[in-house]
């Protein structure tokens, strides 16, 4: 196994990074403290080409591989939890069952200008009654002519507020259970869809997470992905592509935690040394990192079986899970080496703890996660 990234790969690396760095990270803990979404920031990454990095040439993207995306997520999280969040719903989760199961014709209308960061996509299958079990769906899909009418809640879509196109799954027909759900493109301005309650949440500020509204919300029957009744299946597919993202958003966070505790090790004196010279705060560096490199690895196997065409979705789930309670384990580490500092905003130790918390959740709680390792591991 080749553990070392490509020139390419490591080119496009540095470019993230320089961007993150010196664009993402001085407005990080504003955009965390107003809790907006960062309009310029995001149109600066466009520009870059961050939200086509998969997307074929001829749809606006730049036809990169998948772990150059997994990279771009990495580096972004290592600046910003939050951007991060609005970069991998938006490429890795919502655009991708469009991508990978829409006509040729929705590809061009709708996967060129998000590819391009005209417009947002969100991916909006939670249900107040059906999250980690979506099959529970109650949102309804009927047939009127040449029309497909949407009817139904949703909860918790990240980027919600501001996305002018959704991928929505609803059931056609409730006697088929799972397989009576289909997934459907529908657009911001449709009559009938609405944006409802926005979510306080503890981290990840400045990108939304939102209720949506469908009351007879009308669309053309040539609006539906895909095949009918084959919904929850691109729905599944599309969050085993994206776990592997939040992974590496998780492993970003971690980094960084784990960066500035080490650096503030260094210079913070106590009883006449640097805290890196105490026995206890070694430990907690040597196991910080050891866990992170882990993680690391982890990821990157997972993004590599993708590029390769190779089953992944055990992978994605040890990659999701380890990372995620990684992250909440360093970035707890780093605050507790910062001490009475780490819990004040003027570091950005908080900021980490609390936006590491939702990797844990979000597509696949971890107790989810472990589910899909065992089933895996079971039905061999």
């Amino acid at each position: 196994m080749d553990f070392f990234l490509t020139e390419e790969q490591k080119m496009f690396q540095a470019m993230v990074r320089d961007f993150a760095t010196n664009v993402v990270k001085p407005e990080a803990a504003r955009i965390d403290e107003e809790g907006k979404f960062p309009a310029e920031i995001f149109k600066k990454a466009a520009e870059l080409g961050l939200f086509g990095i998969t997307i074929d040439e001829k749809y606006g993207g730049s036809g990169g591989d998948y772990l150059s995306m997994t990279i771009c997520c990495e580096e972004l999280a290592r600046a910003s939890g939050g951007l991060a969040a609005i970069f991998l719903a938006n490429l890795s989760l919502a655009c991708y069952p469009i991508y990978k199961f829409g006509s040729e014709e929705q590809k061009q209308k709708y996967v060129a200008p998000i590819a391009r960061g005209e417009k947002i996509c969100c991916f909006v299958l939670t249900e107040p009654g059906a999250g980690s079990d979506a099959g529970a769906t109650l949102t309804t899909a009927t047939r009127e002519g040449d029309k497909i009418v949407i009817n139904g809640n949703k909860i918790f879509i990240t980027n919600g507020a501001e996305a002018s196109i959704a991928v929505v799954f609803a059931t056609e027909d409730k006697s088929k259970g799972t397989r009576g759900i289909s997934a459907f493109i529908v657009e911001s301005d449709t009559p009938g869809y609405s944006v409802g309650k926005l979510e306080h949440k503890m981290g990840i500020h400045g990108s939304s997470t939102a209720e949506l509204v469908f009351e007879n919300c009308k669309i053309p029957i040539s609006n539906q992905l895909g095949e009918p009744g084959r919904g929850l299946r691109y729905a599944m597919e599309s969050i085993d592509s994206s776990r592997v993202t939040v992974a590496a958003q998780a492993l970003g966070i971690s980094q960084a935690a784990f960066d500035d505790a080490l650096a503030y090790s260094q210079t913070r004196v106590q009883f006449g040394k640097p805290l890196a010279q105490h026995q206890a705060i070694q430990w907690m560096l040597a196991d910080m990192a050891t866990q992170i490199d882990a993680a690391r690895l982890l990821v990157y196997r997972a993004a590599w079986l993708k590029d390769k065409g190779l089953p992944y979705m055990k992978e994605a789930a040890m990659a999701k899970l380890y990372a995620a309670e990684v992250s909440s384990f360093v970035t707890n580490k780093a605050l507790q080496i910062h001490g009475g500092y780490g819990y004040c905003r003027d570091y950005p130790m908080e900021r980490y703890l609390r936006d590491a918390k939702i990797t844990e959740i979000y597509e696949g709680t971890s107790e989810m996660q472990r589910m899909t390792i065992a089933r895996a591991l079971t039905t061999q």
